[in-house]
């Protein structure tokens, strides 16, 4: 028997392409994935954090997609997790953003909070913490685990994970008729673009790699945890079972892998100032990854050059955030054979010299 194409061939097996695929799959749509060697993946340069409110965003277009995908979060995993029967470990735990000692207490706005109370929500912050922001609507994900159990909903939904890389689109008439890959020629009637940081190996758009470095620290045995998430200079970002999450740096090295003392120390260097008990605990794990960015940090989402490949890209240090909305809409505006109006702000071409 012929083998049938699938409906939706995604090129790029990370959070957002299982996210994708996963919601198209919901949908009752036939979905392949391609996807390469997540170890360098956005998705491993992230701590989880859903933060449009801690991040500062301006008003606007960006702003109000991430508030609406935060709020889908909660029956968004609680969904995963009653298929795969996973904990993604969502806690909406709240963050802490510091005022250090050298901000103007008398500028203080709605939602700050001095000292004494900063103390009841997160204990044992260093001195040069006068005040923080308080964001409880913010909160974070397990990010690894949620990749994890996305790739475990996407094959019990009958998504086909293959491993491998695109090489090249294959276009006639200004339709991709097909993708040349390290796994041979893929064929689809709709293509999904989410290889985040390798997006322009494929196709000429604004997507840049941006490194970030990371590290993860222990507790001494009988030492309890951080309960908020503190977002300074660098970030803190517990977990549950008492591990803490440290990141990031934001360097523009291209695609020059490994760690540096340098980015190590920074880190460290930070993460002690806001903690300063941190000088204890032990080193658990270092690693790297790659953000997809572009020249204004915002997604590219939507329609391509092409009738038929759509893009879902650039998502920068929000990927995990806003993973849920991303999803739902472009899984709608391929079934309904058109792109959802709340993706106009994030079109490919908005940038002045769009090529493809």
């Amino acid at each position: 028997m012929e083998r049938r194409s699938p409906d939706v061939l995604i090129l790029g097996g990370g959070l957002m392409g299982l996210a994708i695929a996963w919601e198209l799959a919901e949908q009752g749509a036939r979905v392949q994935v391609l996807g390469r060697n997540l170890q360098e993946a956005a998705g491993r340069a992230a701590a989880g954090m859903l933060a449009p409110e801690a991040e500062g965003l301006p008003p606007g277009p960006f702003l109000e997609l991430a508030l609406a995908s935060r709020q889908m979060y909660g029956n968004w995993v609680a969904k995963l997790e009653a298929l795969t029967g996973e904990s993604v470990d969502y806690w909406p735990c709240g963050i802490l953003k510091p005022v250090c000692g050298n901000s103007p207490v008398e500028d203080m706005g709605p939602g700050q909070s001095l000292r004494p109370e900063v103390e009841i929500l997160q204990p044992g912050l260093g001195p040069g913490v006068v005040a923080a922001h308080w964001y409880p609507q913010d909160g974070q994900v397990d990010n690894r685990r949620l990749v994890a159990a996305l790739d475990q909903g996407c094959r019990l939904r009958g998504v086909a994970l293959q491993t491998g890389e695109a090489h090249r689109l294959v276009v006639e008439d200004d339709r991709v008729v097909a993708v040349e890959t390290s796994a041979g020629r893929m064929e689809a009637d709709q293509i999904v673009l989410t290889a985040g940081a390798w997006c322009r190996t494929l196709l000429n758009i604004p997507v840049f790699p941006r490194k970030g470095q990371m590290l993860a620290l222990r507790p001494p045995q009988g030492v309890s945890g951080l309960g908020r998430v503190v977002f300074g200079r660098a970030y803190l970002v517990p977990r549950r079972d008492g591990r803490l999450v440290i990141g990031a740096t934001s360097e523009d090295v291209g695609f020059t892998p490994g760690l540096t003392p340098a980015g190590l120390g920074y880190l460290l260097q930070e993460a002690q100032w806001l903690y300063p008990a941190l000088a204890d605990w032990t080193v658990e794990e270092c690693w790297w990854g790659y953000r997809p960015t572009t020249p204004d940090e915002l997604p590219i989402l939507g329609p391509s050059p092409y009738e038929n490949l759509v893009l879902a890209t650039g998502h920068y240090r929000n990927g995990v955030l806003l993973a849920p909305i991303t999803a739902q809409l472009i899984a709608e505006g391929l079934v309904r054979r058109r792109p959802h109006p709340q993706l106009a702000a994030f079109r490919w071409n908005r940038f002045s010299a769009p090529a493809p």
